[in-house]
């Protein structure tokens, strides 16, 4: 019996450690991205596209859905091009969370859970 997106998960323990915790690391960028755009008085745009795509991605990750693994996707990678154009400002650790969320989503066992259970 398919699932439906009304009775999802926003955590699946099923998956391969390497998508539980991008899935993870993404609720996480939501978080600190909400609480960076409050402090600092204001939420641009691409902020809250991006908290949008965040949210997005685990939840469609975490209920195996494509469309979700592809908004992760984008959600991973736009803070790093936006990183480069910026000339790394954000400091070396975000870099190097961000480049782990990546990581850890084109990770081989992530890419091979993808094609056989993603749907």
């Amino acid at each position: 019996m398919p699932r439906s997106l009304t009775t999802g998960h926003w955590f699946a323990s099923s998956q391969p450690p390497t998508l539980q915790i991008a899935v993870a690391l993404l609720y996480w960028n939501a978080l600190l991205g909400f609480v960076f755009g409050v402090i600092s008085g204001g939420v641009a745009g691409i902020l809250l596209l991006l908290f949008v795509a965040d949210i997005a991605g685990g939840y469609g990750v975490a209920n195996e859905r494509k469309w979700g693994y592809h908004v992760a996707l984008v959600a991973s990678v736009l803070p790093l091009v936006l990183l480069v154009a910026a000339g790394f400002s954000g400091g070396i650790f975000y870099v190097l969370f961000e480049v782990a969320l990546v990581a850890l989503l084109l990770h081989p066992m992530s890419r091979r859970y993808y094609k056989i259970w993603f749907r």
